[in-house]
């Protein structure tokens, strides 16, 4: 996994013109059961793939805060909101609430997330490719691959089952 881990940004960086191709395609003409088998693809990758041994995402990235997850977080630490957000968040580019600093500070050595009960709607969801409508997130994808070496392997496992 750690030398996954290590070479996943030269990966992804080496399959991104043929992924962008493969999305571009998948966006014109998305099979019919493309939201099942990406569901499939995802549990199956799932099975392989411990979280807990990666944490790259919580490394790397900082998720979006929406309004309810702020509001829930800063319940659980019987915070204020606002005293919440003056801690731990910043209001990004695009006007959207993100951590002050990456690795994630509820992120622990052992990789647990200290707040995984109430974590944020983009942690629970990442990395999102057992979403709906998959084709519509295709940007979001190709960024999420150099991330997350599950991400990685479903985008490659569907390239073999979608010719």
């Amino acid at each position: 996994m750690q030398d996954l881990i290590n070479n996943l940004s030269k990966l992804a960086k080496d399959k991104h013109n043929e992924n962008k191709k493969f999305f571009a395609k998948l966006k014109k003409k998305p099979p019919k059961d493309l939201d099942y088998l990406m569901q499939e693809l995802h549990e199956e990758e799932f099975k392989r793939t411990d979280c807990l041994e990666c944490a790259n995402c919580c490394k790397t990235t900082g998720p979006l805060f929406t309004d309810k997850d702020v509001d829930r977080i800063a319940k659980h630490f019987r915070m204020k909101t606002q005293q919440f957000i003056a801690e731990f968040l910043r209001i990004d580019e695009d006007n959207d609430y993100v951590l002050q600093s990456v690795p994630c500070t509820f992120l622990g050595p052992d990789n647990y997330c200290s707040i995984y009960e109430v974590r944020p709607k983009a942690c629970k969801e990442f990395p999102h490719t057992d979403r709906k409508k998959f084709q519509q997130i295709s940007n979001l994808t190709l960024k999420n691959v150099a991330i997350c070496p599950a991400a990685y392997n479903i985008v490659e496992d569907m390239k073999k089952r979608i010719k």
